[in-house]
């Protein structure tokens, strides 16, 4: 099984739309930033959120300081982690900079229309137009660099699972936000973290953590090798008897991570484009073997 021939068909499918609306993401998240971030001052983490304190520190233009941040962290990722888990930070590093600079007159005109009575809607506001905008990102399988390059450094040389790494150096940002700008910044962040995941996880990516999926197909072993020694997931075959043609067969059952469930989905479709799958919600793992971490195609290849 040539898995990087597959690989390959999975990365260029439905590569055009894809782009669009990861296009289409950033844009909504660069709007969100300059609207709401940046006029209130809230602080949520990521280089975004450093260039917002800096510019309170030391009025610094918070539009130069992401620019040179990201610059300075793709050239960082390049060296320590390496060209393969590098490009997929490239696009969203250029383009959400890009965007910020691009969206600004566009705010500008809008924030004379969009006011609020109660700094609850505002945050409210907030959390929505970045849950979605994020999602849609997430959703596409792109990212927009910046913390996320931090994390996977943190995840390569401090040995953390990614949603730690995350969550660690986000907290880093938010309390140095806190201090410089107050307590009642560090709340207001946290109510658009929580809000907003959750955005993300039940409109955007879905309900669960994890995806369990059962999979009839006429390439049983194959699909069952692909999985095991590349995906590195774990997975139980099952003996079904069909109802109407009464005719034996093997199903595979497979727990999923959310964030997989567009590759691993493809992957077994390019494998067998004929074969079946009911997919439901998997709101809780317990015993077995469980990843840290989603797998990536680097460490496929």
């Amino acid at each position: 099984m040539d898995l990087k021939k597959i690989l390959k068909i999975v990365t260029n499918k439905n590569r055009i739309p894809r782009t669009c609306f990861m296009i289409l993401g950033i844009f909504l998240l660069a709007l969100n930033y300059n609207l709401f971030f940046v006029r209130n001052n809230l602080v949520i983490g990521g280089t975004s959120g450093l260039a917002i304190v800096f510019n309170e520190l030391f009025g610094w233009n918070n539009q130069i300081f992401i620019y040179i941040t990201s610059f300075l962290l793709l050239i960082i990722s390049f060296l320590v982690l390496g060209v393969k888990k590098t490009k997929p930070a490239v696009i969203g590093s250029i383009l959400y900079p890009l965007m910020i600079t691009f969206t600004t007159p566009l705010s500008d005109l809008l924030a004379k229309y969009i006011v609020f009575e109660d700094y609850i809607t505002t945050i409210a506001c907030t959390s929505i137009f970045y849950g979605f905008a994020s999602g849609l990102i997430y959703k596409m399988g792109y990212n927009t660099g910046g913390s996320d390059i931090i994390m996977n450094i943190m995840v390569k040389y401090l040995h953390m699972p990614e949603g730690r790494a995350t969550f660690i150096s986000n907290l880093v940002i938010i309390l140095f936000g806190g201090i410089v700008l107050g307590i009642n910044q560090i709340i207001y962040a946290i109510i658009i973290l929580y809000i907003s995941s959750i955005i993300v996880d039940r409109m955007i990516i879905g309900i669960s953590k994890s995806k369990l999926f059962i999979i009839e197909t006429s390439r049983t072993k194959e699909v069952e090798e692909v999985i095991i020694k590349n995906l590195h997931l774990g997975v139980t075959v099952l003996k079904a008897k069909g109802g109407y043609s009464k005719e034996t067969k093997d199903l595979l059952m497979c727990a999923v991570p959310t964030n997989d469930y567009y590759m691993f989905k493809e992957i077994i479709l390019a494998i067998d484009k004929d074969a079946f799958f009911i997919i439901n919600d998997c709101y809780d793992i317990e015993g077995g073997t469980i990843r840290s971490k989603s797998f990536s195609l680097d460490s496929i290849l």
